[in-house]
């Protein structure tokens, strides 16, 4: 029997957390790196914490990376597991999955502002994305990260750390969040069900 729910073994340091969190939904997750594993899940989860570049590295040993490609089902990348739906990252200057158009570049220090960017900022809501259901327009979420995706055609939330990013985003079956929804309380339960709900 094929499995509901698979999390991508990409080496993420955040797999735990979102099992968890979607065992706390009534789902048990299968973690796996195994390609027909994979295809033949209902929904597909990309976890990552960590550098562009040894992510990929791991996607591309375990042929993961075309595997990725050429899924159907609902997908969505979590933090790095969304940053590497895009073309390529200033960081390591690395050639990603290149699901998403667009080059992540990393958020300029100075002054107040840090990098990494650390902590819960209010999503901004850009349409009408199923993922996103329910949600209002004081969802706040929370972000680790230190490279930014640029708001495009193909985002469906962004936010501001000194300047604006794309926090959310979709392109055919494949959403991404930049924001852990693991880590963001009752918004990240709800993004996780809307997922799971996805047809």
């Amino acid at each position: 029997m094929a499995p509901g729910v698979v999390l991508v073994d990409a080496g993420g340091t955040n797999i735990g957390s979102v099992s968890y969190a979607l065992e706390r939904l009534g789902v048990r997750a299968e973690l796996s790196s195994d390609p027909a594993v994979v295809r033949a899940a209902d929904r597909v989860l990309l976890p990552g914490v960590g550098a562009a570049g040894p992510g990929m590295a791991r996607l591309r040993a375990s042929g993961m990376d075309e595997v990725i490609r050429g899924l159907t089902q609902p997908v969505l990348g979590i933090c790095l597991g969304m940053q590497l739906l895009f073309d390529s990252s200033e960081e390591g200057d690395t050639v990603n999955l290149g699901l998403l158009p667009g080059r992540l570049d990393r958020f300029t220090a100075g002054g107040a502002l840090r990098v990494p960017h650390m902590g819960w900022n209010r999503l901004e809501l850009l349409c009408d994305d199923p993922l996103l259901h329910g949600l209002g327009d004081d969802a706040h979420a929370y972000f680790v990260h230190s490279y930014r995706a640029p708001v495009t055609g193909d985002a469906i939330a962004a936010s501001v750390h000194g300047e604006p990013f794309a926090a959310a985003v979709r392109h055919r079956n494949f959403w991404g969040t930049q924001f852990h929804p693991e880590r963001s309380a009752q918004v990240g339960a709800r993004i996780f069900r809307n997922f799971l709900e996805l047809t």
